[in-house]
This record gives structure tokens, sequence and C-alpha cells, in this order.
């Protein structure tokens, strides 16, 4: 699986995003709904911490590669190499990308967060594999969450020379605005909340997948 194809269900999740079930039979459930992609982001008040968060992170990456679900590690280089995750995630504040892809393995991805076409180009000439854009919409599943920049900015990221690049859409995004998601360019869309604290992640995660079946 490339990049590209990795990117058309990304869930990104940590312990405090699950408030129906636990962390592994949240991602058990999305997996069989259809996800491409998993990453572990263990952040916020709640968090994990040092072995449990270690501890979950393993339970989590068996899962995923069990399933042949590639794993990424929100910004945790030192913990991406010790699960032997697929890749690492990181925002515009969380480092040196290239440094970062200099500690990676050469065949980890890195993703990172974007949220303009200036911070989108710079990314690719770091060696990002591929881009994540947004906030979408808006959210209260990060604290930290940049302002809004909406699907346009996707529209104007592939105008501006990236026609063909991997992107992800990420942000606010629920059901019935996934397809806007989509429809600027987007590869695929990366899913907190609407996915992890659904009743039904399995039935969550299947609706997202269908939407996306039918865009490409």
């Amino acid at each position: 699986m490339n990049v590209s194809e990795a990117l058309k269900l990304y869930l990104v999740m940590g312990s405090v995003n699950c408030r129906v079930f636990d962390p592994e039979k949240t991602l058990a459930e999305a997996i069989e709904g259809g996800i491409t992609l998993f990453q572990f982001r263990e952040k916020g008040n709640e968090a994990l911490k040092e072995n449990d968060c270690l501890y979950l992170g393993q339970k989590l990456r068996q899962l995923c590669k069990k399933n042949k679900i590639p794993f990424i590690v929100n910004d945790d280089i030192e913990m991406a190499l010790e699960l032997h995750a697929d890749g690492v995630h990181i925002g515009q504040d969380d480092g040196d990308p290239y440094r970062t892809r200099k500690q990676i393995d050469e065949n980890m991805w890195m993703g990172i967060s974007t949220h303009s076409v200036a911070e989108a180009k710079q990314a690719v000439k770091d060696g990002a594999d591929y881009i994540g854009v947004g906030p979408m919409f808006p959210t209260k599943t990060k604290e930290d969450a940049h302002q809004v920049v909406g699907p346009d900015l996707i529209k104007t990221i592939r105008r501006s020379g990236l026609e063909q690049f991997p992107i992800v859409g990420i942000g606010g995004i629920t059901l019935d605005r996934a397809n806007l998601v989509y429809e600027a360019g987007a590869n695929g869309v990366a899913v907190i909340s609407a996915i992890s604290g659904a009743e039904s992640p399995k039935q969550a995660a299947a609706e997202f997948f269908s939407i996306k079946a039918t865009k490409i």
C-alpha cells in the first residue's frame, strides 16, 4: 500500500478520545469498518504517560500489524522507533522536520501538519511523505487547534504545483462534511472523534469509507 492509498480513511486516536470503548476495542472495530491508516496520538490532560503510554502503543501496534494497517506515531520519534512504527507525524511546532527525517528509518513515512500553501511547500522540501491540511472545520478535539482554513486551502495547494502530492484533510470532519474534503482534492480524511467517540466505531468507519469509495 502506498501513501496515497493509505490516506483514504485515517484514524487518529489516543486513550483520551475513546469515550465509549477502550482503545483496543475502538481500534479493532474501526479496522473492521475499513480504516486504512492509524495514528497513535496520546495527548491531552488525561493522556497516559511513559510506560503506560508505551504499553498501550504496543497493544495498538500489534493490532495494526495483525490487520496490515500502517501504524503512525504522533510527535514521538523515540517511541516510533521502539514500536517499529511505519512512520511519524509532526506538527509545525514539533521540531525540525529535516532532523526528524534523518532520525527515523529510511523506510518510515513522515507526515507534517500544514496550515498554508507556504507550509505545504516547505513540508515537501523537508522530506514529508504526505501532508495533513487543516483544520478543515471547527474542532474541539485539539485544544491548540489553528484557525480553520477550510477545504478551499486544499484546492489552492493543488493549484500551487502539488497536484499529485499525498494530502489528507483533518479537523472537525464529520460524515456530512467529508465529501467536501474529498471534492477539494484530498486523498483522504483524517478523523478523530467521529469514529473514536462513536457508539459503533465499526459502523462509523464503514460509513466514512463508503463515501470515500464513491468519490475515487
